[in-house]
């Protein structure tokens, strides 16, 4: 990877007031870590920087930072993340990572593909791309930008794998061998992605069922149970009381005819 130059000068300002006020004076945050000294907020042109961004075939870019009015003016450094503003994609922040010349470092590299593959020309296959990005190793300055790979030779059910990929010079591609990269499987007949479609949809729908069936459950169970409830009061109150009041007359009765039954007359005396 060739460097290429990059001034930087030391922020001031910092957090977010501070940051809007460089973005709108021309000037993007950033900040410098490494092994050799503590973390740096610095501050860059944005326009020097998204030039740069736009002429590189990635986001991996090695810099000959040179830092203004600063005790160690020149820095080489990877940029390590930027960060876009979501809508107008403008650069908001940069993370560089200080390195050595003789310093191996290890770095995502985007991997890109060339050519049309045959099992996609010639038999309707579907080039699929598992990995976006590898993990290589090595000197900053033997480091690619960018791996692309030929896949006119790939027919349906093959794929190239991680320990395929042939390292540049002076590098070491990261990860298990096994691992596929690209690889181009047969076309999806309609039945297939029908079938996927209502299994994707099906959970859902019975979720939703399920949800009302139990709200609804809810709101009717209450009531039956109120209604079956109140009925079964209602059955029980009166015969509750008939039988306390028949039991209870019952307790009285002989009471009250004893009470209002006259004495038993005299045996009439026998006349002699």
């Amino acid at each position: 990877m060739k460097s290429v130059a990059l001034n930087a000068a030391p922020r001031v300002l910092g957090r977010r007031a501070g940051s809007k006020a460089l973005r709108s004076a021309g000037r993007v945050p950033a900040v410098i870590y490494g092994r050799q000294a503590k973390p740096q907020n610095l501050e860059v042109n944005a326009r020097e920087i998204g030039d740069l961004i736009h002429e590189s075939a990635s986001e991996n870019l090695l810099v000959d930072l040179a830092v203004k009015d600063d005790a160690r003016p020149k820095r080489l450094a990877l940029v390590q993340e930027i960060q876009h503003h979501p809508l107008s994609g403008k650069v908001l922040h940069v993370d560089f990572h200080e390195v050595a010349e003789n310093e191996k470092v290890t770095i995502m590299v985007p991997v890109e593909t060339a050519g049309e593959a045959e099992g996609v020309k010639t038999e309707g296959g579907v080039l699929e791309h598992v990995l976006f990005k590898i993990k290589v190793r090595g000197l900053p300055k033997d480091l690619p930008e960018i791996i692309t790979l030929d896949v006119t030779h790939l027919k349906i059910g093959q794929a190239i794998h991680l320990g395929e990929i042939k390292a540049p010079e002076g590098t070491e591609i990261i990860g298990e061998k096994q691992i596929p990269v690209i690889s181009v499987s047969a076309p999806r007949t309609e039945e297939e992605e029908a079938a996927e479609a209502a299994e994707a949809a099906a959970p859902g729908e019975v979720e939703m069922i399920k949800e009302k069936k139990e709200e609804g459950e809810g709101e009717a169970a209450p009531a039956k149970g109120a209604e079956k409830g109140a009925a079964k009061g209602a059955e029980k109150a009166p015969a509750k009381g008939a039988e306390k009041g028949a039991v209870k007359g019952a307790e009285k009765a002989p009471a009250a005819e004893a009470k209002g039954a006259k004495p038993a007359a005299k045996p009439a005396e026998k006349k002699k």
